[in-house]
């Protein structure tokens, strides 16, 4: 007698962390957020701490485990702080208050 492994367990898709149960318009949102973090970290005209917060903010979105509305929660305190940064030039704060219009809309 034979037994069979386990199934592995359902793993996330990558760049969005757990999606499951979002609308498809969370869905699309979700995905501008996380390409319009993705362009902040590669953007060399920005201040190295903000591009490295972006990374961040990305990374608290990808985090398997929370609720969505809880890393929603986290990622919008993480860019409000950078929003706020003296060093930021204004092409990089009108971007994040973009993101974290998106984000703000996901709650």
């Amino acid at each position: 007698m034979s037994l069979s492994p386990a199934p592995a367990p359902e793993r996330p898709p990558p760049g969005g962390g757990d999606r499951r149960g979002l609308a498809p318009r969370a869905l699309q949102a979700l995905d501008r957020v996380i390409e319009g973090l993705g362009q902040l970290t590669e953007d060399a005209s920005l201040p190295r701490n903000i591009r490295r917060g972006a990374q961040g903010a990305l990374d608290e979105l990808n985090r398997i485990g929370p609720a969505m509305d809880v890393k929603v929660a986290g990622t919008v305190g993480l860019l409000d702080e950078l929003a706020s940064d003296v060093n930021l030039p204004q092409h990089g704060r009108t971007a994040l208050w973009g993101i974290i219009s998106q984000l703000e809309s996901l709650r």
